[in-house]
């Protein structure tokens, strides 16, 4: 068990769950990452869940943030509507006394002809602004199972869009005709980049994937080319998504998983759009350090 924490920071997702212990002065005492995201909690489940993550990390408040605020989630910390920044992040905790814990909340925002809702990536958004890694001003990517594209003003999230990328690979990678092509690891390379410039290029997406299983069979396509490939054909439809609602402007934020984020970045450069990566961990316990800065 760490001493001296004065959060337990949790980041509690769909599938995954990251919590750090950390100090007053913002140094990380000890960590566990593993697979018990909210859908691996069995109804009920979740004070139990709360109460082992303390038994590994000392007794500190808890800040959690992601889905464990969802209505799938431990309870529900209802939304708070863009624009929006820390100090409404701070106004919409969901306080739950009897654990000495506080949900954040997730953002909403609703435009014209589009609504949209994010839970977790905002925490990192934020806190990479908070640390002077983004811009207040920068449009931005967090990339993931379903990826957010974000514009920034003054250091408040004011719209974003979400384009549910890594979630349709994962179908096809599992469910679909081309799934058995798709099992290899992914880096940036030749086949991922003509899979992005095919995208790019406005192809009809679902006809270009079909045209894998095609180029396996008759065309010399072998397994590792088509998973790149497939990839970039999805990526290049995101970015082109992305990049038409950020619009004009600096360089792309690219906030997350270094591994996701090197994938995002060598798109981008078929783009010639300018970027820069930030780790995801990095902006979340920054968001963290930020937030309890304010709770104080």
């Amino acid at each position: 068990m760490a001493s001296g924490a004065e959060i337990i920071a949790v980041d509690w997702g769909t599938t995954n769950r990251r919590a750090y212990a950390v100090a007053r002065d913002g140094t990380v005492i000890d960590q566990v990452s593993d697979g018990q995201g909210v859908l691996a909690v069995e109804s009920g489940g979740f004070p139990a869940a709360v109460a082992d993550l303390r038994a590994r990390l000392g007794s500190g408040a808890m800040l959690l943030a992601g889905m464990i605020g969802s209505n799938r989630g431990w309870v529900e910390a209802p939304y708070r509507s863009c624009p929006a920044g820390l100090d409404e992040l701070v106004g919409g905790l969901k306080r739950i006394a009897e654990s000495d814990a506080a949900i954040v909340p997730g953002l909403s925002f609703a435009g014209d002809d589009s609504v949209d809702v994010m839970r977790g990536e905002e925490i990192q958004l934020l806190g990479a602004v908070a640390a002077g890694l983004v811009s207040p001003n920068a449009p931005a990517c967090h990339p993931g199972t379903h990826a957010k594209w974000v514009k920034l003003e003054g250091g408040r999230i004011v719209a974003f869009r979400t384009v549910m990328t890594g979630e349709m690979f994962a179908l096809l990678k599992k469910h679909s005709i081309i799934g058995s092509q798709l099992q290899a690891e992914i880096a940036p390379g030749p086949s991922f980049a003509a899979g992005v410039r095919r995208s790019l290029e406005r192809c009809e997406l679902t006809a270009e994937l079909f045209q894998i299983r095609a180029r396996g069979l008759i065309g010399g396509l072998s397994d590792e080319e088509a998973s790149a490939y497939a990839s970039g054909l999805l990526i290049g439809a995101d970015i082109r998504t992305g990049l038409s609602f950020v619009g004009r402007g600096g360089a792309v934020a690219l906030i997350g998983d270094p591994a996701l984020t090197a994938l995002y970045a060598a798109a981008l450069r078929e783009t010639r759009r300018p970027c820069f990566e930030v780790d995801g961990e990095a902006a979340f316990l920054a968001g963290i350090k930020a937030l309890t800065e304010i709770m104080r």
